[in-house]
């Protein structure tokens, strides 16, 4: 079969394609291994039976239900969740929001590929525009969501080493020169892969940058604020008419229900929503009916507080230790863990380049993220780039003693074979 351009990009190999297939894989066709590669949350119990009952409750209304599973949405998506978040942010943040800042996604995957290639790729004038990512590396689905060619940019970070082995990304903000086709700048906060977070003085001169430049600053925060929170407490949430801040109800512990939030000007949630309509129709009811209410009483934040953030602080320190114990004399760095629920890796001066490392862990039954894919658009001449790994700490701590005991094992071997 001969596939278009569009067949040819999007059914090959891609680091995001990769990483599902290995989550399915350790999932359900081979339990046995140790997953510590994807973005998939932790099982909270407690956390699923607050949503349990709540879909219990709308299973058991004859109106709700059908809201649930009879009814086409808006463009924009459901009405009614986005009053109560745009209420939500009000009250919290003090944001001149409402639901016409808002837009719905069927998951922030999808949200990402219309906003990306609404604003980047072949302008009406021919020219070639990008999305520039500030700090690289960034999250590996962004890779190959564009729909042309050369779509990302990208500044290479500052690295300050730090005490106990760690170390801390920075914007490089001396290296930082946005040409003229650059359409917007991304960050992830906190960062997905590395669980840096951008500070608020970084945040600030973005936005002074986007702003003389004409352009939106987008923030994932798909792990932020303000939910599910996990993210240092010290950072300040950030949005303005100039911003996109994206959103998402997967890290609560509802991946399965594909949920995207646009937070942004009406201007863009209006282009956003019609752009959607044309290749989702409709946006899911699951999502925005399961955490109806959830907001103006509190409860959402309150099981962010209670379950899910003690949750992912234990397991990190659990990580942490875990690679500190077995570490040794390895020049192995630790990304400070300032959000997220990841470790990344710096293994400086490793022999073989991570894609390696990551296929003789998987060998061995645990499975990692290479840190190849994440440096978008910041090239390939750059050794770094072929020396970090991302773990993933959200599973049981049946996961994560043994595979970090294993992945220090296979590091301390392959460093010792090539002294």
């Amino acid at each position: 079969m001969q596939f278009s351009r569009f067949g040819e990009k999007f059914s090959g190999n891609s680091g995001i394609s990769g990483l599902m297939e290995d989550l399915g894989t350790a999932l359900s066709d081979d339990p046995t291994l140790l997953f510590m590669g994807g973005g998939n949350p932790g099982r909270i119990e407690s956390v699923q039976s607050a949503f349990a009952a709540r879909l219990a409750t709308i299973a058991a209304d004859r109106d709700q239900r059908h809201q649930l599973l009879g009814v086409y949405q808006a463009p924009q998506g459901d009405r009614g969740f986005r009053d109560e978040l745009a209420r939500f942010l009000q009250r919290e943040y003090a944001w001149d929001v409402g639901p016409e800042n808002i837009a719905l996604a069927n998951g922030s995957q999808s949200a990402f590929f219309v906003l990306y290639n609404l604003l980047a790729g072949e302008a009406p004038d021919g020219s070639a525009r990008q999305i520039h990512l500030p700090l690289s590396p960034e999250y590996v689905g962004y890779r190959d969501i564009g729909l042309s060619d050369g779509f990302f940019s990208a500044t290479r970070p500052r690295i300050e080493r730090l005490d106990r082995g760690q170390f801390k990304y920075h914007v490089d903000f001396s290296a930082l020169t946005l040409s003229d086709s650059v359409a917007a700048l991304c960050v992830s906060r906190p960062s997905n892969p590395t669980g840096n977070v951008v500070s608020d003085s970084e945040v600030a001169e973005l936005d002074r940058l986007a702003r003389a430049k004409g352009i939106p600053l987008i923030i994932d925060g798909a792990y932020g604020q303000p939910f599910p929170g996990l993210i240092d407490e010290t950072a300040t949430a950030f949005w303005n008419d100039n911003s996109i801040l994206m959103l998402s109800l997967s890290k609560l512990g509802l991946p399965g229900v594909r949920s995207g939030i646009v937070v942004a000007s009406p201007e863009v949630t209006l282009a956003f929503s019609r752009a959607n309509t044309v290749i989702s129709l409709a946006c899911g009811t699951l999502g925005p009916q399961l955490l109806r209410g959830m907001f103006d009483d509190g409860s959402l934040l309150q099981l962010c507080r209670q379950q899910i953030q003690p949750y992912y602080g234990e397991r990190r320190r659990l990580a942490i230790r875990a690679v500190e114990t077995a570490r040794g004399d390895l020049p192995v760095w630790i990304h400070k863990p300032e959000g997220a629920f990841f470790l990344w890796l710096w293994c400086e001066n490793l022999p073989i380049d991570s894609f390696t490392l990551y296929e003789r862990l998987k060998e061995r039954g645990v499975i990692v993220l290479p840190g190849n894919d994440f440096f978008i658009g910041s090239g390939d001449d750059w050794p770094h780039s072929r020396e970090c790994l991302r773990i993933s700490y959200a599973g049981d701590t049946q996961t994560i003693e043994p595979g970090i005991a294993l992945i220090m094992d296979e590091l301390h071997k392959t460093y010792a074979a090539h002294r």
